[in-house]
């Protein structure tokens, strides 16, 4: 019995001492309950508030806004989660050199990397819409499924800049990029995932406006819940492919910085 309870104590300070190592991870989870309880924080004001009937269109619910806003903020995650996986496959199989020296441009390769993610964000969306209307009262009536598409597909641009921003990250240090889950925590609190930016203090609403996901929330809603046409989405369609114009190129470029370095440096197939 002592000697299976020193194995176990073996094994829990050899863990101790690698998570002291990477104390930003530890950091991280700080900060990460601190977005998770001001989450709630803010959802329970809304609920409790009478700007729940305001911000909604005529006969819509709180249930219909927040399915929207989980089902779009998946897209966020899997421009996130993405081209890191795509990277870390390749490291793990030796193949990211031989992927490299190919004909096959930088763009088509982290292009095709989105393909099948996103494919399968759409199947779940479509799941999610569906379990909605079919159990729980859910109405598309009236939904403006151009708008929807365009706003959907101008987001996508824009979450994909941040995607390869993080993979330029993993690149050069192939370890998870905490900034990517600060931004989620971000993201989710300041975003309007589950309740509207008018309920949140200046200093959020302003975070909020600099969050492209914000502007997709705003205008998937507008779409689907209030059949918005493509006049009264052009502000989200404008400010989403702004977010685009400046995050695709920097990122290619940060991308291409990040490789050179790790050819340089003999790390480019480094684990």
């Amino acid at each position: 019995m002592k000697r299976a309870l020193r194995k176990l104590l073996t094994l829990f300070y050899r863990d101790l001492a690698i998570a002291r190592g990477y104390r930003s991870a530890f950091v991280l989870e700080i900060f990460e309950a601190l977005f998770a309880v001001a989450t709630f924080y803010y959802l329970s004001r809304f609920i409790e508030s009478p700007q729940l009937s305001r911000v909604l269109p005529q006969g819509r619910n709180y249930f219909a806004f927040v399915l929207i806003g989980f089902a779009l903020f998946d897209y966020l995650g899997v421009a996130l989660d993405s081209f890191d996986k795509m990277l870390e496959d390749a490291l793990q199989n030796r193949v990211l050199e031989a992927l490299l020296v190919t004909r096959t441009s930088l763009l088509t390769i982290l292009s095709g990397s989105l393909l099948y993610p996103f494919l399968t964000a759409v199947l779940r969306t479509l799941i999610y819409l569906a379990w909605g209307v079919v159990l729980f009262g859910f109405s598309l009536s009236g939904a403006n499924w151009l708008g929807a598409i365009i706003v959907l597909l101008v987001s996508v641009l824009a979450f994909s800049g941040l995607g390869i921003l993080s993979a330029s990250y993993l690149l050069l240090y192939k370890r998870g990029n905490p900034a990517k889950w600060i931004l989620l925590g971000i993201s989710a609190l300041a975003s309007g995932m589950m309740y509207p930016v008018s309920v949140l203090p200046g200093y959020l609403q302003f975070t909020a406006r600099l969050l492209p996901i914000t502007y997709s929330l705003d205008g998937m809603r507008a779409a689907l819940l209030g059949g918005a046409g493509l006049l009264a989405l052009r502000s989200e369609i404008m400010a989403l492919l702004t977010f685009a114009a400046i995050l695709i190129p920097l990122s290619f470029f940060v991308f291409s910085w990040a490789l050179q370095r790790t050819r340089v440096t003999g790390t480019l197939t480094h684990i």
